[in-house]
């Protein structure tokens, strides 16, 4: 899907006057609603929205074997679905480059910060769980991302981990939550438009945009950051994206206590 010329010009001409369609600041996010519970046969599950994006993680676990380098061990699993009835770009058939990358970058931020502690998840010799978090994309209006790791985040923090009986999966009342490092990893995604950079694009703004930077990371540190598209950014401009995202993040960590209930 193309801008239209005239409106290319309109957010090129706003973005001129240091502002965007939605009046919000280079800096700012979109309005966004974080949900839990909307799966109830998942492990765990949220929605989450930015703007008028809207995505929902499921978490599911099942028995599996261990990697080989890890014996003892359970592994995350990150899937993505980009739906056709979330936008007119998506088509149904094998996994597209953009629902490849999409759940790359959520699951990498994710990896990087150690947030599962996947030796919890060992069960007995030659049987681990697998923790499966399943991204779907309901509504398109850019910034997958954020809204993703956002939603997957949430998602994990609140799943519950099954217990392994007579050879088969318990899932009943009474379980406990799968064991995390207490951390929150969030992700701030910077566009680059007409030479301005902008955190959280929308749909418009992807679709002018000639680079794009993605940047993970807890309360601590920056744990993964990914580069998009053909265009550039320069040191000064990643330095910045930098600060604005260990700002940001602080938003992002809060919606996600205040849902979770810490």
């Amino acid at each position: 899907m193309q801008v239209k010329v005239n409106n290319r010009e309109y957010i090129s001409g706003l973005l001129g006057k240091g502002t965007r369609e939605t009046t919000r600041g280079f800096s700012d996010y979109r309005k966004i609603g974080l949900t839990l519970g909307a799966l109830p046969q998942a492990e765990g599950s949220a929605m989450a929205d930015m703007g008028d994006t809207k995505v929902l993680a499921g978490v599911k676990l099942g028995v599996g074997t261990p990697l080989q380098d890890k014996p003892g061990e359970g592994t995350l699993i990150t899937s993505t679905e980009l739906l056709p009835m979330a936008s007119p770009r998506y088509e149904t058939g094998p996994p597209s480059p953009d629902a490849i990358e999409f759940a790359r970058v959520v699951d990498r931020g994710i990896r990087a910060a150690n947030i599962i502690d996947t030796k919890a998840l060992f069960i007995e010799e030659d049987k681990v769980w697998n923790v499966f978090v399943d991204i779907y994309v309901l509504n398109y209006d850019g910034n997958l991302f954020d809204a993703g790791t956002l939603a997957a985040m949430s998602a994990i923090l609140t799943a519950k981990q099954p217990r392994f009986e007579d050879g088969a999966a318990i899932r009943d009342n009474g379980l406990s939550r799968i064991k995390t490092n207490g951390k929150i990893v969030t992700s701030c995604t910077f566009g680059k438009l007409d030479g301005h950079v902008l955190l959280d694009p929308d749909g418009n703004e992807e679709d002018m945009m000639s680079s794009r930077v993605t940047i993970a990371n807890d309360e601590g540190a920056i744990r993964a950051m990914q580069k998009g598209l053909r265009g550039a950014f320069s040191v000064e401009e990643v330095e910045k994206a930098i600060d604005v995202t260990f700002e940001r993040s602080k938003e992002l960590r809060s919606i996600v206590k205040k849902v979770i209930g810490e």
